[in-house]
């Protein structure tokens, strides 16, 4: 869940005690806490109506109004109806904990649960925990003032405390969260941009190439091209050292990233010109497959053409050409001079009897 969807969340269920609040200051304990059980009760019924949903929050958060309220009047001490606030806080922060720091994520089940037919993919997750630590430590150091005023504080200060500054905490937060979100954007804003994909190959997003290669598992479109001779040969480029991904290994003739906004074809044009200089050819989609790996996840479309003319190897992307035979090709798999999709695709090859 999202920091303006929690904040929703949140917001229906405190209503009651800022209820009580007013109301005591104007007509003491027990009509407060009378009022305030009524507006509860009020609340959850709209919010049934309206959503057709029972707030398990609001209902909490009422019979707790109920129960410390109820022992303060028996006992005659507001001690135990000014703990509210804070053990209810204290739930929360046990729920940001627990997400933020163990593998139980409650936080990204609600999340599924509200936000239905949406996915959160695992670089979300990431950033979700990230922002849950923010959030853990914050509500922490709130929940420590609340008790501290509980004790040693007026009723006016512990008012506040509990319930306005809460809310002046959360402001802040979530200002510091779309300042730091802004920033990152403007960061990566020079960089190439990627679409993000599903299964399908349908597209859901975009994301900075950095993005997509930092193990966000973020799965994204390839275009790799055979070039394959009458002979039966294969074209093969060496790739060069500066490459990010396995340098300096012999590698599909072309290869490379789907830009976002641009076609299969027209990414498989382009690859194929800045890499090896070939324009004017036709060529056949043989295959899609996924391909994983530590850093990445790729839906590979594979291609083979069988025009060959006018090819030269651009210095910039290609270390040098050179055309394989496939028992040369055999001789060498297994032996890390071949990069590990071009190993697989020489057994897609074989097996389609192309070479």
């Amino acid at each position: 869940m999202n920091k303006a969807g929690l904040f929703k969340k949140l917001l229906p269920g405190f209503i009651p005690l800022f209820v009580f609040i007013a109301a005591d200051e104007i007509w003491g304990t027990r009509v407060g806490l009378i009022v305030a059980v009524v507006c509860g009760l009020a609340e959850m019924g709209w919010i049934g109506f309206r959503e057709k949903r029972f707030d398990k929050f609001v209902l909490f958060d009422t019979a707790l109004l109920v129960v410390l309220g109820g022992i303060s009047l028996w006992l005659e001490n507001d001690i135990f109806f000014k703990l509210k606030p804070g053990l209810v806080e204290l739930i929360l922060v046990g729920i940001l904990g627990v997400s933020a720091f163990s593998g139980l994520n409650i936080v990204g089940l609600m999340s599924q649960r509200y936000l239905q037919g949406i996915e959160i993919n695992e670089q979300q997750v990431k950033q979700m925990r990230i922002s849950l630590k923010y959030m853990f430590f914050l509500f922490l150091f709130h929940t420590i003032l609340v008790f501290y005023a509980t004790f040693f504080m007026s009723k006016e200060a512990w008012a506040f405390i509990s319930g306005g500054l809460f809310y002046i905490f959360f402001g802040i937060y979530f200002l510091f969260e779309i300042a730091r979100q802004r920033l990152k954007r403007r960061a990566l804003a020079g960089e190439e941009w990627l679409p993000v994909i599903d299964e399908q190959g349908r597209v859901t997003g975009k994301a900075p190439r950095s993005v997509v290669h930092n193990g966000s598992k973020l799965l994204h479109p390839i275009v790799h091209m055979h070039v394959i001779s009458k002979n039966k040969t294969i074209l093969l480029q060496k790739r060069t050292m500066s490459k990010f991904i396995q340098p300096g290994k012999w590698d599909t003739a072309v290869g490379g990233h789907v830009a976002a906004g641009e076609s299969l074809e027209t990414a498989l044009k382009r690859e194929t010109s800045e890499e090896i200089g070939m324009n004017g050819f036709s060529a056949k989609l043989l295959k899609v497959y996924r391909w994983d790996t530590e850093i990445e996840s790729e839906l590979v479309y594979l291609f083979v053409t069988f025009d060959k003319a006018n090819f030269k190897a651009n210095p910039d992307e290609v270390d040098e050409l050179r055309f394989w035979t496939s028992g040369q090709i055999e001789k060498k798999i297994g032996a890390n001079i071949l990069t590990s999709n071009l190993e697989y695709e020489f057994t897609i090859l074989k097996s389609e009897g192309l070479i």
